[in-house]
């Protein structure tokens, strides 16, 4: 039975060679960086399914709960604004209030006339109007930060809607400019030296092409499968294959170096061995694969924060997330508890006038305080 190998390749030092050279060194520092950023992504894989699944069990179910508590907050405190026994500088504070948490639920749930009803009432805006112009406003910011024009059909979007358009806009004005570049290089006459440096370019990149398809091909020589004639083995070396191809594929030189020492085509000394020469066009790919490793970090890590509507700035882990959901999850339970009591304390008119009564000795000493926050519940 063949090893698997399980030690992390790397140039090692040795009683005749005890320093490494600068391109043995670069070499084990990008072996290391592809392994913390293979290591990464495979605890974002892990931990991003269980964290949908507690979301979608736990958090969804008591945050829909706090928004129903919400919503019945502002109808409650909406008839008491109507009813007796505020005075009109009670009324005149308690209506500011209304009309921002309602302002929010307008937000949360789209199309819910009687909420929209409520804001207009206590704010004196027709909540459509001011959502129509607020999106003008956003649309015309965006042309002038982005320096682009989006057009008319922007006008009708929604946020989500309009940045994705406008990146759209970005990436083909961006392709735009690409191609005229291009074109007028391809027309400018190119001097010696840039022809020289063309030239060295692509020598260079050749050199790289060909180290990684020499690998390629000692590789696949001796796994082809239509060469075994026992059906077990034919099987184990069509995966084995497979794993070789998407390697070549994704132009992945660990991987296939890994697979060489797995299947004792190269050993310790063969990788301490590599040619200075070659080591130079490995560490060329390497730098390749590190950049790709970190930037689908950073993709799995985006997509993450838009898909459970994280601060796009938060710093994360996939090794906390879950501990962060549970302590959020906690949060909910109380602000669920919070609002449930204040609910039923509110059913009488003292306790809303003793309730805006603290709340204006707050204000005037100038205490931190979020009433709106208090009022929907923490959340």
């Amino acid at each position: 039975m063949r090893k698997t190998h399980l030690q992390p390749i790397g140039v090692a030092s040795s009683d005749e060679k005890p320093l490494l050279s600068k391109a043995q060194k670069s070499f084990n520092s990008l072996i290391k960086q592809i392994g913390t950023q293979r290591a990464l992504l495979a605890e974002w894989e892990h931990a991003i399914p269980r964290y949908q699944e507690k979301y979608t069990r736990e958090f969804v179910p008591l945050s829909e709960a706090l928004t129903d508590f919400q919503e019945k907050m502002v109808y409650r405190l909406d008839v008491a604004w109507d009813g007796k026994g505020l005075s009109k500088p009670e009324k005149s504070f308690l209506s500011m209030f209304i009309a921002d948490m309602a302002l929010v639920l307008c937000q949360q749930r789209e199309g819910n006339e009687a909420l929209k009803a409520i804001y207009t009432k206590h704010s004196g805006e027709d909540y459509d109007r001011k959502e129509a112009e607020g999106m003008q406003d956003i649309h015309a910011m965006m042309e002038d930060v982005l320096g682009i024009d989006l057009g008319e059909e922007a006008s009708t979007m929604s946020p989500e809607e309009l940045l994705a358009h406008a990146k759209a806009k970005m990436e083909q004005m961006a392709q735009s400019r690409a191609e005229a570049e291009e074109a007028r290089r391809a027309t400018r006459k190119k001097s010696a030296k840039q022809l020289a440096k063309e030239a060295e370019k692509e020598s260079a990149e050749k050199q790289v092409s060909q180290s990684i398809r020499e690998v390629y091909r000692k590789l696949a020589s001796s796994l082809h499968p239509d060469r075994e004639s026992d059906p077990l083995e034919r099987e184990r070396k069509t995966l084995l294959m497979q794993r070789v191809n998407d390697a070549y594929a994704s132009n992945n030189l660990l991987t296939l170096l890994e697979l060489q020492l797995e299947l004792e085509h190269i050993d310790q000394s063969a990788i301490d061995s590599i040619s200075e020469e070659r080591l130079v066009h490995y560490n060329k790919v390497l730098k390749e694969q590190v950049a790709e490793l970190k930037q689908e970090n950073l993709r799995v890590e985006g997509e993450f924060k838009i898909r459970f509507g994280i601060d796009p700035f938060a710093r994360l882990s996939p090794r906390t997330i879950l501990r962060d959901l549970e302590i959020d999850i906690i949060e909910l339970h109380t602000a669920n508890r919070g609002i449930e009591e204040d609910l039923e304390m509110f059913g009488e008119i003292r306790n809303i006038k003793a309730w805006l009564k603290e709340m204006k000795k707050e204000m005037a000493q100038d205490v931190p305080h979020d009433l709106f926050r208090d009022l929907l519940g923490g959340f």
